[in-house]
C-alpha cells in the first residue's frame, strides 16, 4: 500500500514566539514544515524541529516565490511587526500591509490550496466593550499604526479571496506562554523579579500560545474561507495577573496600581524625548492606550467550530514562566514553584 504523504505547510514568522508554537504543533503532527526566516536570524531553536529552513522576507517577493514550494497545502501568515511606537510606523506598514499583500500574491501564484493569516482582536478597535465577529472592525479609524495596518492586511487578504484564496482569518487576544521574549513575558520578569513598584491599571482578555498555535491547525483543516474566527480568553485586570505570578513564584509582587492618567502623562513625556533622541521609549502613548482598554473577547465560534479552548490564566503563567526559567530569562529563585 502506498503510504499517504505527509501535509505541507508554509510558516512565516517561524522564529517567533507564536510561530514556534506552531511550528512545535506542525511538526508533532507529523506535518512537512517549511519555515521562512531572515538571513539575519537567530534559527538555533528550530533545529530541535525537523523543518527546511527557507531564508526569505516577506517584503521580497522575489524571495518569497524562492522559498515557497509549490502546491504547498497550506500557507500559515503569522509573521507581524506588533511595535507600538510611531518612530517604526513607516517599517511597520511595510511589513504589515505590503508583506501580507506579498504573501497573498505568492501564495496564489505557487497554488496553495489553504491560507491562514494570523489577526489580532484589535482590528475591531479599542472603543468596544464587548467584541465579537459580529462587531464593527474600527482598525481603519484608529490612530495606533499597529491597529490600522493589521486591519488593512486583512483588507490585503480579502482581496485574495476574492481571486480564488481559500483563507481564513484569526484574531486572537492578548497571548502568554512558552517562547516568548518579547510581548507579554516582559510584564511577567519585570513582576516576577519585583522590578516594578506598582503595575499598570487596565486589563484584557488573554489566551494561551499552545492553544492559538493548535486553533490555527483547526482553521486549515475546517475554518470556512473568509471568515474572522476571535480567540478569546479568560478575563483579568493587570493586578490579577501579578497576584498569579506572585503566587505561583511564591516572591512578593506589587499591589499598588498606577493611575492612568499618570501612566498617559508619562507616556507623552517619553514619546517625546524619543522624537528627540530616535530611541524607542519603554512606555509609549499606544502601548498605554491598548493596556487601558479592557475589552471582552467572545470566541464562542471558535470553541463551536474550530474546538478552540480556554485554558486558566495560571496554566499559561506557568508555561511562560518555567521557559523563561530554562531558559536564564528570570532567576531559579523567581521560578514557579512545585
Amino acid at each position: 500500500m502506498e503510504q499517504e504523504r505527509p501535509r505541507t505547510a508554509f510558516v512565516s514568522g517561524s522564529t517567533g514566539f507564536l510561530g514556534r508554537n506552531l511550528i512545535e504543533q506542525l511538526t508533532a503532527g507529523g506535518w512537512a514544515v517549511t519555515a521562512l526566516h531572515r538571513a539575519s536570524s537567530d534559527v538555533s531553536a528550530l533545529e530541535r524541529y525537523t523543518v527546511r529552513l527557507a531564508v526569505g522576507d516577506v517584503c521580497d517577493p522575489a524571495s518569497l516565490r524562492q522559498a515557497m514550494p509549490a502546491s504547498v497545502d497550506v500557507v500559515f501568515h503569522v509573521a507581524a511587526d506588533t511595535a507600538m511606537w510611531s518612530g517604526h510606523n513607516e517599517r511597520q506598514t511595510r511589513t504589515n500591509v505590503d508583506g501580507t499583500r506579498n504573501m497573498v500574491t505568492v501564495a496564489l501564484e505557487k497554488g496553495c490550496r489553504r491560507f491562514v493569516h494570523t489577526s489580532t482582536w484589535n482590528t475591531y478597535g479599542l472603543e468596544q466593550g464587548v467584541i465579537s465577529e459580529a462587531s464593527p472592525q474600527r482598525g481603519a479609524e484608529s490612530w495606533i499604526n499597529y491597529e490600522r495596518t493589521k486591519y488593512l492586511a486583512e483588507q490585503a487578504v480579502r482581496s485574495g479571496i476574492k481571486r480564488g484564496l481559500a483563507a481564513v482569518i484569526l484574531n486572537p487576544c492578548h497571548i502568554i506562554g512558552r517562547y516568548d521574549r518579547h510581548n507579554w513575558s516582559r510584564f511577567v520578569v519585570l513582576v516576577a523579579e519585583n522590578q516594578i513598584p506598582a503595575v499598570p491599571p487596565g486589563g484584557g482578555c488573554f489566551c494561551h500560545g499552545e492553544e492559538v498555535a493548535k486553533a490555527h491547525i483547526a482553521a486549515a483543516e475546517r475554518g470556512r474561507t473568509g471568515e474572522n474566527y476571535l480567540l478569546g480568553g479568560p478575563e483579568a485586570s493587570f493586578s490579577k495577573l501579578a497576584q498569579i505570578i506572585g503566587e505561583l513564584t511564591g516572591r512578593p509582587v506589587p499591589t499598588r496600581t498606577v493611575p492612568a492618567v499618570l501612566l498617559r502623562s508619562a507616556a507623552r513625556a517619553a514619546a517625546a524625548v524619543a522624537a528627540v533622541t530616535g530611541k524607542e521609549p519603554t512606555t509609549t502613548p499606544e502601548g498605554v492606550a491598548v493596556a487601558l482598554a479592557h475589552a471582552r473577547i467572545v470566541s464562542s465560534k471558535a470553541e463551536d467550530e474550530l474546538g478552540y479552548r480556554h485554558v486558566p490564566l495560571g496554566v499559561m503563567l506557568k508555561d511562560c514562566l518555567d521557559w523563561l526559567a530554562g531558559e536564564g530569562l528570570i532567576g531559579a529563585s523567581n521560578a514557579p514553584q512545585g
